[in-house]
Parts: C-alpha cells; sequence; structure tokens
C-alpha cells in the first residue's frame, strides 16, 4: 500500500506504508540503538575528560572515537530514523547531513586505525613506547584525522552541492549517487584501507603476543625471577589481540552490507528512503565501539559508577585515580 508524502505535488515521492505493529517495532528497536549510541558515548566522553589520570595517549585516541560516535548517534541516527521516508527541511539540510554523515564515519574508522597503531607499538615495542607515542603527537594525528574525513567529505559532496536536487527521483526525498570512480576512492579509503592496516597490525600483535605466551610457558620460572613485570605486559597483549580481534569482526559485520554494493562495481544511491537499512547499520558500528573499547578498561565501570551515583560532583573527586 502506498501513500503520497505531498499531495499538492504530483512529483511527491511514493510512501510504503507498514502495519502499525511493525512501524511500532521498527521504530521502537532503532530508537533504543540511537538512546543507547549517545548514551554509551557520552559516558566515555565524561568520563575521560573529567578524571586526569586518564589523561594518556590512548584514552585521548578514545575520547576521540567517543566524540565521532556520540555525534553519530546525537545527529545522524535521528535523520535516519525520523525522516526515512519524506524530506521535509530542503535541500541545504539534506547536503549537511551527508555531509557530516562522511565526516564523523571516516573520522571513527581513521581514529579506530589510530588506536590499532597505538596498541601495536604499545605491545611490539614497549620499550619505545613512550618515547615514540606523545601527547603531542597523538594529538597532532586525531586533527590530522578530523581535518582529512572533512576533506573527503567535502570532494565526496562536491557534485551534489553544485546541483543539490539532481538526483532527486522525486519531490520529498534526499538522496546523492555515489558514482563509480567515487564509490571506489572511498571503498579504499573508507573500509578496504583501514582495515587493511588494522588486519595486518593486528596479525603481528597476535603473533608477538603467541610466542610471548609461549615463552613465559617454556620459562616462567625464570622469567618471574628475573623480570616480573613482563608477566602482566603479556597478559595485557593477549587481551589486547583479542579486543582488536573483536574489532575488526564488528567493524566487517556493520560496513560490509554498504560497502558490497561499492564492490559490484554500481552507483550507490544513498538515500532517506525506508527501504535501506544499510546506513543504519554502518552507524551502528557507534554504538559497539564504546563496548568493545571502553568496557574492557576496568576504570569505566568505576567512572559509570561515579556518574550515575552523582560523586562525579565531588571537586576533590577529579583526582582520583580509577584505573
Amino acid at each position: 500500500m502506498e501513500n503520497l508524502d505531498f499531495l499538492q505535488f504530483n512529483t511527491s515521492c511514493r510512501k510504503t506504508i507498514h502495519s502499525y505493529s511493525e512501524d511500532i517495532l521498527t521504530y521502537s528497536l532503532l530508537s533504543c540503538v540511537t538512546l543507547l549510541t549517545v548514551v554509551l558515548n557520552l559516558l566515555v566522553i565524561i568520563s575521560i575528560s573529567h578524571f586526569r589520570k586518564l589523561y594518556t595517549t590512548t584514552n585521548l585516541l578514545l575520547l576521540s572515537l567517543a566524540v565521532s560516535d556520540f555525534l553519530v548517534g546525537l545527529l545522524l541516527m535521528p535523520f535516519e530514523l525520523f525522516m526515512r521516508s519524506c524530506w521535509i527541511i530542503g535541500n541545504f539540510m539534506c547536503a549537511v547531513t551527508y555531509f557530516v554523515g562522511f565526516l564523523f564515519v571516516n573520522a571513527s574508522v581513521g581514529t579506530m586505525v589510530l588506536i590499532s597503531v597505538d596498541r601495536y607499538i604499545a605491545i611490539c615495542d614497549p620499550m619505545f613506547y613512550s618515547t615514540k607515542v606523545t601527547l603531542k603527537r597523538v594529538q597532532l594525528c586525531v586533527c590530522l584525522c578530523w581535518i582529512f574525513s572533512s576533506v573527503h567529505g567535502s570532494l565526496m559532496m562536491k557534485d551534489f552541492l553544485k546541483q543539490p536536487d539532481r538526483y532527486d527521483p522525486c519531490y520529498g526525498q534526499c538522496c546523492i549517487v555515489i558514482n563509480e570512480n567515487e564509490g571506489t576512492v572511498d571503498l579504499i579509503v573508507t573500509f578496504i584501507g583501514p582495515i587493511t592496516v588494522i588486519i595486518v597490525l593486528y596479525m603481528r600483535v597476535f603473533v608477538v603476543a603467541v610466542s610471548q605466551a609461549r615463552a613465559m610457558r617454556f620459562h616462567s620460572a625464570a622469567v618471574t625471577f628475573q623480570r616480573p613485570e613482563t608477566v602482566t605486559a603479556k597478559k595485557s597483549e593477549l587481551k589486547a589481540a583479542r579486543t582488536l580481534g573483536v574489532v575488526i569482526a564488528v567493524f566487517l559485520m556493520c560496513f560490509c552490507p554498504f560497502y558490497c554494493v561499492s564492490l559490484s562495481g554500481r552507483k550507490i544511491l544513498v538515500s532517506s528512503s525506508n527501504e535501506d537499512f544499510t546506513v543504519f547499520v554502518m552507524y551502528f558500528n557507534s554504538c559497539l565501539n564504546p563496548l568493545i573499547y571502553a568496557f574492557f578498561y576496568p576504570w569505566f565501570r568505576k567512572s559509570i559508577k561515579f556518574i550515575v551515583t552523582l560523586e562525579i560532583l565531588q571537586p576533590d573527586l577529579r583526582e582520583a585515580n580509577i584505573l
């Protein structure tokens, strides 16, 4: 069953009307995902920003990731949720929505790569980690990541900005077409390139972790007596390897549906249609990132307790050691 969104226009888009119970279930589920994305990432942002003991290079990367994912949940998911059928706020907001979509998603993926590099250096070259990975260098990398993401988003939107309504099939729909060349560039920059870097780094981390675990198993007595601190290092390396494995699996799961279209070599039509859930699935990665990264750290659970109980409002708690 179909219905016109704007009856006064002959070229209005037609909206597929589902059953009431189906609409309620779909919107309730997507609303919960949106709310969870905003809340989880906001908790990460508050935790790292408030407690001074959490001002580390790794946590700065987690903060950048949480900011991009928070903005995805706050700005992009609501548009996908409530404007899936009829676009009623004009071409300018349509352009802004897609631009910030490219910006936040690329910033999230880029920060994920930076986190993988950070963990690789910490695990495979721990003696030089403090000299190679400094706070200023991490801040510079984060800034460059966001700048690159904005440039990439601008390039992907250049044709749309020249003629905003050139791809609209009808009135009341916001959509852009990514041609084959643009789709190939976006596929490499946002999917193939990052996942290749992450997999290569993960395999190296995995090899190092396994070799060290084997050495610890055969020489545990000597290692414990001579260098007891290495036992803790090996446990953290194995944990990091497991975490990166989860990251790769979730990243592929969320991004594959959208980029499989690019791999097919066809033009990609990205629209506000309620028939296309691939974009929302890609955004869903922003909900899973804080679960993967933050919930693996005990300090996050402690900070949640302080935030929920409002103990965080105590002035002296800012200096508390929650590590």
